[in-house]
């Protein structure tokens, strides 16, 4: 075509020299790669080439073009090509080296080929799996003593008859001591004076020490109304009925003045035909007047001590007292202590009650070298029981050859006992219990003894099967309605009703006695008597209450947790909590004051919806509670933990139920309003 020149000469020796220079500074990239990161893998080729190629294409292409003949011509811009990494392998290699990746597992897949310079790919592990929770039975037998693991298991239904022929039928009780019980009515032992009498009045024993063998500690749990104080009643009497010499050998620590009165009277009936000596420190009376009941010479110090009494029943704070300031006051003759309601004087302190009452039992008192003499040279006068073992070691004994030296211990057994008995190792392990042997009343079936024993661990108490139990669920400002409409609706009588605090029981007391009134006035019904028991009374008044409620003279006994804990009174047929117990344990013992001893009884308890701000003259107290709190769903929750919910009957008061009592209601309400603005 005119205007357009065809190759020549001279631009294919520029062609030629663009292919020189490209191939020249080619072999010098290589070299320098060679040096730096290693020789090129064959059938590979690097990026920096391939760039390379195509540039000096480009370069040929524009020298040997028309256009470009003309340097003076601009060259069109060209778009620049995106940067790729090439894989240069034949046809025949790819069909050589075809694999089925689909079908390999990951471990036998094949290995890609790595690039220079590139670090191998982690390898893959599993994530953590976390271990499967334990269960909450696992939970509970975690630090659990072994001795507990082992306890003997008891049936509640487990009875033995009380023969009066010579033989004892079991019981290894003597022919007085049955006599005697034959008397005061009782002709059968329970479940736990079956197990326990055995065990403490064996052969091995009954002796009155034992300072080579010492006897075996024994911790106890049984429901209320079981039977436990003459569980401990009947082995002390039968083990100290023959003593010779009065020394203060079994001590009773019980937490109230209440149940040291009960426990007192108990013991005085059964012992009586023998020359045993009782005696109680509670504080009822001054202290020099309770030291001349129980020291017989408070002058001069005696080795051992002096005693009027054999048995002492005593609350900790009182006992302490006698420890620390009076005279000949000895726990070294100590055959039995007993704490009963263990659970609760081991959560309490007391001054530190227990660490002195075990070292009294065990410590020897320094005496000067002429009283050693004394009593060495009236050695053979000496009574045996006149003085303990524990004490006798501090005396130069005639020399008796033995192949084996054998050491003394004291011969104190303690005996625990609680309807809730606590499992806190710590706790068990204060008490320095020596090879104790646990009784658990539990279950009906022995092959159920695991299941059993886990349900004690876990505070799945047992309830006498006698008990019916009742809920009922309440707006708080209905509460004291609601009270009042079940008391007249199912003719409760005899009953004890728990409030939390000596307040709230004077309140109830008062607002009761105004509703009645009101009631009796415009009915031909006879006045319910009410009563009030509580802290804030003085202890005669308490005792008088107490004989009256007895007598069936007071209908209704308001009262707070005072008398919660083992008080017996057999003609209790209905438990009120007024107000919710906080735990487990504090509701078995309020609903143990009834149904005890194969007797029918009833518990109800009123459970309030919510707690909501009210009036002070309200029996309600908001300042020990939290507003709003949900009591109903925590009192359920509590029932269900301790797989005790179904057995609650719950009741329905309707507001057309409630309208009949109304009136009275304003009106007692109006007058309780008064009298409390009066005296304020």
């Amino acid at each position: 075509m005119p205007g357009v020149e065809g190759p020549t000469a001279s631009s294919s020796k520029v062609k030629t020299k663009a292919k020189q220079r490209y191939l020249k500074r080619k072999k010098e990239r290589r070299k320098q790669r060679s040096k730096g990161y290693g020789e090129v893998q064959d059938g590979e080729v690097a990026v920096d080439d391939v760039e390379d190629d195509v540039d000096a294409v480009d370069d040929d292409d524009r020298a040997g073009s028309p256009e470009n003949s003309n340097p003076t011509t601009p060259l069109p811009s060209k778009p620049k090509r995106p940067k790729k990494r090439r894989r240069v392998e034949d046809e025949d290699d790819d069909d050589a080296m075809a694999v089925d990746t689909e079908n390999l597992s990951p471990k036998t897949s094949p290995e890609r080929p790595r690039t220079p310079g590139t670090l191998p790919a982690l390898p893959s592990f599993p994530l953590p799996a976390l271990p499967n929770a334990p269960s909450k039975s696992e939970l509970a037998l975690l630090g659990l003593d072994r001795a507990l693991v082992g306890a003997e298991l008891i049936p509640p239904s487990t009875i033995l008859p009380i023969p009066l022929a010579k033989e004892d039928g079991g019981t290894r009780l003597s022919e007085r001591t049955r006599r005697r019980l034959r008397d005061i009515g009782v002709t059968e032992l329970f479940a736990v004076q079956t197990a326990l009498l055995p065990f403490l009045l064996s052969e091995e024993s009954n002796e009155l020490y034992q300072p080579f063998d010492p006897p075996r500690d024994v911790c106890v749990s049984a429901p209320t109304g079981s039977g436990k104080t003459l569980a401990y009643v009947l082995p002390i009497i039968e083990t100290l009925s023959e003593r010779v010499v009065t020394r203060l050998r079994a001590l009773i620590v019980l937490p109230t003045r209440d149940l040291v009165t009960q426990v007192r009277e108990t013991i005085e009936v059964l012992s009586k035909g023998t020359k045993l000596r009782i005696g109680t420190a509670t504080g009822q009376h001054s202290f020099a007047h309770e030291q001349s009941q129980l020291v017989q010479d408070q002058t001069d110090v005696l080795y051992g001590g002096s005693s009027k009494v054999d048995i002492l029943i005593c609350t900790p704070g009182r006992l302490i007292d006698h420890i620390v300031g009076t005279p000949n006051f000895s726990l070294q003759h100590l055959r039995f202590l007993v704490i009963d309601e263990a659970d609760r004087l081991l959560a309490q302190s007391f001054q530190d009650w227990l660490a002195q009452v075990l070292a009294a039992t065990r410590s020897q008192p320094s005496i000067s070298e002429e009283e050693r003499r004394k009593l060495n040279s009236d050695w053979n006068a000496l009574r045996p029981d006149s003085c303990s073992p524990i004490v006798l070691d501090g005396l130069s004994q005639p020399y008796i050859p033995a192949f084996f030296p054998e050491t003394k211990s004291t011969s104190c057994q303690k005996l625990l006992f609680s309807a809730t008995l606590t499992q806190d190792p710590g706790k068990l392990a204060a008490l320095g219990l020596r090879d104790p042997k646990y009784f658990i009343v539990k279950g009906e079936d022995k092959d159920r003894a695991q299941s059993n024993l886990l349900d004690v661990v876990m505070e799945k108490f047992s309830m006498p099967a006698t008990l019916r139990e009742h809920m009922t669920v309440m707006d708080p400002s209905q509460k004291p309605l609601i009270f009042f409409h079940i008391v007249q609706t199912y003719k409760i009588r005899n009953a004890l009703v728990f409030t939390k605090s000596a307040e709230s029981t004077t309140r109830l007391v008062r607002l009761f006695e105004f509703f009645e009134r009101e009631r009796t006035q415009n009915a031909d019904s006879s006045t319910l008597v009410v009563r009030s028991y509580s802290s804030d009374l003085p202890v005669q008044e308490r005792k008088t209450i107490l004989e009256q409620f007895k007598n069936e003279k007071i209908n209704l006994l308001v009262c707070s947790d005072l008398i919660s804990r083992g008080i017996d009174i057999s003609n209790v047929a209905h438990v009120i909590s007024y107000d919710v117990p906080v735990d487990m344990r504090k509701y078995v013992h309020r609903v143990g004051r009834t149904a005890r001893a194969g007797r029918e009884g009833d518990a109800w308890t009123l459970v309030e919806q919510q707690e909501v701000h009210i009036s002070l003259y309200l029996e309600i107290d908001v300042t020990d509670s939290c507003t709003l709190k949900q009591k109903a769903r925590y009192f359920k929750q509590m029932m269900k933990d301790a797989d005790h919910f179904d057995r609650i009957r719950r009741i329905k008061v309707n507001e057309r139920d409630l309208e009949p009592l109304l009136p009275y209601y304003a009106s007692a309400l109006q007058n309780l309003k008064d009298l409390y603005t009066r005296q304020n």
